[in-house]
């Protein structure tokens, strides 16, 4: 017996599996395959298989529900196997992991209040996990399975004061099915008694209108005459509750009805449900209820959960309400840890500067680590680390952020992009123009192909500010650079073409008198027939060579589109 449990045929499947999955943890069919290989261990686990095949199965469905904590089914179909090896508790322990990790499904809710109905005869405890559930998922357009699975409980206790209670918050809240939930209390209230079908408040204004308006005692109308007026306001009463929940359904199902996948997946939602969701919270946040914001924003987190704008729009509105650090440090932490790929690292980013924000600078730069970590050479993370240590350590922790970061890349353009961002720094920060300068000039021939370098070593150059006095000075020094990047076959011909005419702008904006000369020119050569073509001929020669593999650029010289 292997230890993985199963004969060796299956064994060998499942380790193929989980190296499959450690090479490529993003590939959803494979994970599947691996759970399905995993229940199906020995004809398929129960109490009675080993304690290698369960053990197997139970780590196949912890790394799996790890990696997608979202999917409430298999959250449920492991509940259910744990059910059928271990019991009662071990099952709840699953679902708890459950409810915890996608805390507003409603599917998932309602399976795990039907278990406890099934399997306890503590009425108050399974009392109170329906309560957790609807501050859960009762605000829910689609909770109804969860409340027909709560009604149905207390019809079992016989607890008609309960019921008609739930009933009572049921009709407040839009959602799919509020008629019919509306028409059940509208029942139960003709038998309940008046203090229970009215608030005190509004029973005692009712009772006063009637007196009021001669239809009371007063006129002598008898006790059940009374009562059966005070019933038919308070039914009017209840009207205008299911006009204004049916008001607030209509509104909301305008997005409702264009959801077309209210669960998560891995596969990527089309634009227009997208934009379904950014309409929806924008309505919701204008109607101003902080609860159903809330609600609606981590609704939308299960659809959209490997989207960071909704993350980022959710941290970005919780901020804006008082006192809710806390939850919008909890907000980054689940887009940070679970949900968004690392390769969108802007939402960790904008944790760190919240971190920062909040006084608590190392953690800050701890989340920079651990992007550049999984993105090694990701140069705004770098940029941004770089300024971080600025803010706090000054300028040379910033340039030690850039020195050490440039000798561990591999790739040319990081490098260049990392030392034109030092020189930005230099520049910027420090404001010595001439030290950034010398930076650029002293790594130029380490970057002969670099359109990042050579596009910030021009830009540089040209953003200097000049005078009537230094127009000269200022002018000799970008026609240095732009000789530079018109004599290098090495430079793609699109960038040299794109930074001539850089230059040409700045001949027309700050060039002196000579330079309408010039511009003209260098319009010919860059942008005239082939035939009098100077810039674009020498360089798609040298592309063509290089990309045939032939020397001196043979055969004759092409222009590239």
């Amino acid at each position: 017996m292997d230890v993985y449990g199963g004969n060796d045929e299956e064994s060998t499947e499942l380790r193929k599996l989980l190296a499959e999955v450690n090479d490529d943890p993003d590939n959803f069919e494979v994970w599947e395959k691996l759970v399905r290989t995993g229940e199906s261990l020995e004809g398929g686990i129960n109490r009675n298989s080993s304690s290698q095949a369960i053990t197997a199965v139970r780590n196949v469905y912890d790394r799996f529900l790890g990696k997608f904590p979202l999917f409430f089914g298999y959250w449920k179909k492991y509940a259910d196997l744990e059910f059928s090896i271990a019991g009662t508790e071990a099952a709840e322990m699953v679902y708890e992991r459950g409810v915890a990790s996608i805390t507003n499904s409603v599917d998932l809710w309602t399976n795990y209040c039907s278990f406890k109905t099934e399997t306890s005869h503590d009425s108050d405890i399974i009392r109170e996990l329906f309560e957790r559930g609807a501050a859960c998922v009762g605000l829910d357009f689609l909770a109804h399975p969860f409340w027909d699975k709560y009604i149905e409980f207390e019809e079992r206790m016989e607890a008609s004061d309960r019921i008609f209670a739930i009933l009572g918050r049921i009709i407040h809240i839009p959602m799919h099915q509020y008629a019919r939930y509306f028409e059940k209390y509208r029942q139960w209230a003709q038998t309940r008694p008046l203090t229970a079908i009215a608030p005190a408040g509004t029973l005692t204004q009712l009772q006063m209108d009637i007196e009021n308006e001669g239809a009371g005692y007063k006129a002598g109308r008898n006790q059940a005459e009374v009562e059966r007026e005070l019933r038919a306001r308070i039914d009017n009463y209840h009207l205008e509750i299911f006009r204004q929940t049916q008001t607030e359904t209509t509104k909301r199902w305008t997005y409702e009805s264009e959801i077309k996948r209210p669960y998560f997946h891995v596969t990527e939602l089309d634009e227009s449900q997208l934009a379904n969701w950014r309409k929806y919270l924008d309505f919701e946040e204008g109607e101003g209820d902080y609860t159903r914001i809330q609600f609606l924003h981590e609704r939308c987190l299960v659809t959209c959960a490997q989207h960071d704008e909704f993350w980022l729009r959710y941290a970005r509105w919780m901020l804006a309400q008082p006192g809710k650090e806390e939850e919008v440090r909890n907000i980054y932490q689940r887009a940070s840890c679970f949900f968004v790929p690392i390769a969108l690292p802007q939402t960790r980013l904008q944790y760190a500067y919240f971190e920062e924000m909040t006084g608590r600078v190392d953690v800050a730069k701890d989340i920079h680590e651990a992007i550049l970590v999984n993105l090694p050479g990701h140069v705004g993370t770098i940029v941004s680390l770089a300024n971080c240590n600025r803010r706090h350590s000054g300028l040379e922790a910033a340039v030690a952020v850039y020195q050490a970061q440039i000798d561990l890349q591999i790739d040319p353009s990081s490098k260049a992009a990392l030392v034109s961002e030092w020189a930005k720094l230099l520049w910027k920060a420090k404001g010595s123009a001439e030290e950034a300068r010398q930076l650029f000039q002293k790594n130029a021939h380490l970057y002969q192909q670099s359109p990042e370098f050579w596009t910030a070593y021009l830009r540089f150059e040209i953003d200097q500010p000049s005078s009537s006095e230094s127009e000269h000075t200022h002018y000799d020094q970008i026609k240095r650079v732009v000789d530079e990047i018109m004599g290098k076959k090495a430079l793609p011909e699109t960038t040299v073409q794109e930074l001539v005419t850089m230059y040409m702008k700045y001949l027309l904006e700050r060039g002196t008198k000579g330079a309408a000369k010039e511009y003209m020119n260098l319009d010919r050569e860059i942008n005239g027939p082939e035939s009098v073509q100077k810039l674009t001929k020498t360089h798609a020669a040298s592309d063509l060579g290089k990309a045939a593999g032939l020397v001196n650029g043979q055969p004759p010289s092409m222009r590239y589109p």
